[in-house]
C-alpha cells in the first residue's frame, strides 16, 4: 500500500508541475513498468514525431508521461489521469498499458508499440470487432519459432538430447502464447523443455536458479515484461552456470542474450510514431489502422558467441 500511495502522490505533484501550450496538440504516452529495452520503442515514437514537426523542446507538442513501475492499480490511475486531460491521442507502452488505455476510453486514438494483436490481447468485442480507436503497431508470436530453431544449430547437449528452460508469467496471455509455440516446436526439434512459471519479477532469480539446478543447456528468454525487467538477473546466474540465453527479442541481446531474430524495439516504436505524426498532421485517423511491426532484425552478441564458443550463421549482424 505504501508503493501505491508513493506512485499515485508522485503522479499528483507531476500533474500540479504540467502545462500546456495552447493550440498545440497533446500526446499523453503511458509506460507500463521500466525496462532499457522497451524504452527504444519510446525513443523511436517521439524521434519519428520530431522528425514530422511535432516535438516537445520546440513547443510544438505537449507531452504528458507516466510510468507505472509494474503496478497495474497505478497504471489505472494513470489511464484515467490521462483521459481527464483530454490528449490529442494516448500512445501506449507495452501490452498491458495498451488494454489498459482501451478499457478505460473508446474515443481517444490509442497508438500501441510493444504490444500483440486484438485479438490476442482478447480485446475485441463481442461482436468479434477491433476497438476503432486502436492504432500503432503490433506483433504476432510467429517470429518465435526461428529464434528457438537456432537452439539445434547451435546448442550442443550434455546429455542424450537438449534441454532448455524457460520461464513464463501465467498473467501474460503473450507469455502464454509463446510459451505453446515454443513447446510445438521443442516436440519438433525433440529438445526437451522445462518450463516453470513465476508471478513477478521478484520471483525470477529464485526459479532461474531451480532451473540452472536441473542441468540445462540453455535458457530461452521469450517474450514476457516481467523477464525484461529481471534480464540482468538471468544473464547473471545463467553466465555463472556456463548456460548461453537464446531468446526472439532482439533487445535482449544487447543486454546479454547470444543470439535473436525479432522486432527491432526502436523501429517499432518509430512506426508507431510515424502513424501518430500522420493523425496529427491531418487531424484525424482517416486512412489509419494498426498494423504490423515492419522491422525485424537477426543480431547476435560476439562476446557471448566467443565466451561459449559457438559460430553464428550467416545473415546474423552482430551488435555494436
Amino acid at each position: 500500500m505504501k508503493k501505491i500511495t508513493l506512485l499515485l502522490s508522485l503522479i499528483l505533484l507531476q500533474a500540479a508541475c504540467e502545462s500546456k501550450k495552447a493550440g498545440v496538440p497533446t500526446v499523453a504516452f503511458m509506460d507500463a513498468f521500466q525496462d532499457n529495452t522497451i524504452a527504444k520503442a519510446k525513443q523511436g515514437f517521439f524521434d519519428a514525431l520530431s522528425e514530422n514537426g511535432f516535438d516537445e523542446k520546440k513547443g510544438t507538442l505537449n507531452v504528458i508521461y507516466r510510468n507505472a513501475q509494474g503496478d497495474i492499480p497505478t497504471l489505472t490511475q494513470i489511464a484515467k489521469y490521462m483521459i481527464s486531460q483530454q490528449p490529442t491521442l494516448i500512445a501506449t507502452c507495452p501490452t498491458l498499458a495498451t488494454i489498459t488505455a482501451l478499457q478505460n476510453t473508446k474515443d481517444i486514438p490509442v497508438f500501441m508499440m510493444v504490444a500483440d494483436t486484438p485479438e490476442k490481447m482478447n480485446i475485441n468485442g463481442s461482436d468479434g470487432k477491433e476497438p476503432t480507436n486502436l492504432f500503432g503497431v503490433g506483433e504476432t508470436i510467429a517470429y518465435i519459432d526461428t529464434s528457438f530453431g537456432l537452439i539445434p544449430r547451435l546448442i550442443k547437449p550434455k546429455g542424450e538430447k537438449i534441454k532448455a528452460g524457460v520461464v513464463f508469467n501465467q498473467a501474460e496471455p503473450q507469455s502464454v502464447l509463446a510459451l505453446e509455440a515454443i513447446s510445438a516446436m521443442a516436440k519438433a526439434y525433440d529438445v526437451e523443455l522445462i518450463a516453470l512459471p513465476v508471478n513477478n519479477s521478484a520471483d525470477v532469480q529464485l526459479v532461474t536458479q531451480s532451473l540452472l539446478s536441473r542441468n540445462i543447456d540453455v535458457f530461452f528468454a521469450n517474450p514476457d515484461n516481467t523477464i525484461f525487467a529481471s534480464f540482468e538477473s538471468i544473464v547473471k546466474a545463467c553466465e555463472t552456470a556456463g548456460v548461453p540465453i537464446m531468446t526472439s527479442e532482439a533487445g535482449l541481446v544487447e543486454r546479454g542474450a547470444l543470439a535473436a531474430f525479432g522486432a527491432d524495439m526502436y523501429q517499432w516504436g518509430y512506426q508507431s510514431g510515424l502513424q501518430a505524426a500522420q493523425m496529427l498532421k491531418q487531424g484525424n485517423t482517416a486512412g489509419l489502422n494498426w498494423e504490423l511491426v515492419k522491422v525485424r532484425n537477426r543480431v547476435y552478441n560476439p562476446t557471448m558467441a566467443k565466451k561459449y564458443n559457438i559460430t553464428i550463421p550467416e545473415g546474423f549482424n552482430p551488435i555494436q
